[in-house]
């Protein structure tokens, strides 16, 4: 089982530089950075976790481009794995994440791990011109071109979402045939056959072992019926703040089929954020 580190808020105050690499050298083999470009002053929207009508956490609009922070991380480290968790591919144009994403896995020597969701606001999906609505129905599209920009030239696209004529995009990923795509969801069930249909795994986020369990059950279920191979699909479990503290609910986890847990290092200065990390090494690595 794989321990990785989630960073919410990898700003200066707790340079992810450090943190990354003190990691590394305690033994964890990923860091994983958050995403919102932009959050709406005014919403209608509920941020999952909080109860109606509540503010989302401060956190959500302080957040640093997690392409840069991961740049940033990669040059400091030499064998972690880097992703995002998650990034709202929504919010980007294909051609741009896909040649980002691409370089950074090329720099990094191929340790890119491509966390991706469609997101929980709608006004902020709409503002970059999401379908909030259908989101999941255009990730799918956005995410098959960029496999194609990954390894395909030229590429051309007609779709509902996008239409271009024949374009080249390069470089091409360091992974071969790509960075995996490992998709996240607050809430929604439907993304256990999305998983198994077009996923390279499923990062569930602040759920207990039970309900881990019950989604893995899922995922393998659709996977026969496609003949699709369970080996071939990551399960990275993600906690919430104060989650998965105890090798127990590790252990439970990795039993039903989780390769990796990553864990939640709060907001806060790098002293506070060290000692976090310190405290997961010493109480959860062998």
């Amino acid at each position: 089982m794989d321990l990785g580190i989630f960073q919410i808020l990898p700003d200066m105050a707790a340079d992810p530089r450090v943190v990354a690499r003190r990691a590394e050298e305690l033994g964890f083999d990923s860091y994983w950075v958050p995403e919102h470009p932009i959050l709406p002053v005014e919403s209608e929207t509920t941020y999952p976790g909080v109860a109606p009508g509540d503010p989302p956490p401060d956190y959500l609009w302080q957040m640093p481009d997690p392409f840069i922070t991961l740049s940033h991380v990669a040059g400091v480290t030499t064998k972690m794995k880097l992703g995002t968790a998650i990034c709202l591919t929504l919010e980007h144009d294909p051609f741009n994440l896909a040649k980002e994403i691409a370089t950074l896995d090329q720099f990094s020597g191929g340790r890119f791990l491509f966390g991706i969701g469609a997101g929980w606001n709608k006004e902020e999906c709409e503002i970059f011109g999401g379908d909030f609505e259908h989101r999941w129905t255009q990730v799918k599209e956005e995410i098959a071109v960029i496999k194609r920009l990954w390894t395909e030239d030229p590429v051309e696209h007609h779709g509902k979402y996008y239409d271009f004529p024949a374009v080249r995009s390069y470089p091409k990923p360091a992974q071969k045939p790509h960075p995996p795509v490992i998709l996240g969801a607050i809430g929604s069930k439907r993304v256990f056959k999305r998983v198994a249909e077009w996923g390279d795994g499923w990062m569930p986020a602040g759920y207990p072992p039970s309900v881990v369990a019950e989604g893995i059950s899922a995922i393998r279920q659709y996977a026969a019926e496609i003949n699709r191979d369970m080996a071939t699909i990551d399960i990275t479990v993600f906690a919430g703040p104060g989650g998965y503290t105890t090798k127990e609910e590790i252990a439970q986890v990795e039993q039903v089929g989780a390769n990796r847990v990553v864990l939640w290092l709060d907001p806060g200065d790098l002293k506070s954020t060290l000692k976090q990390l310190e405290g997961f090494a010493r109480d959860l690595l062998d």
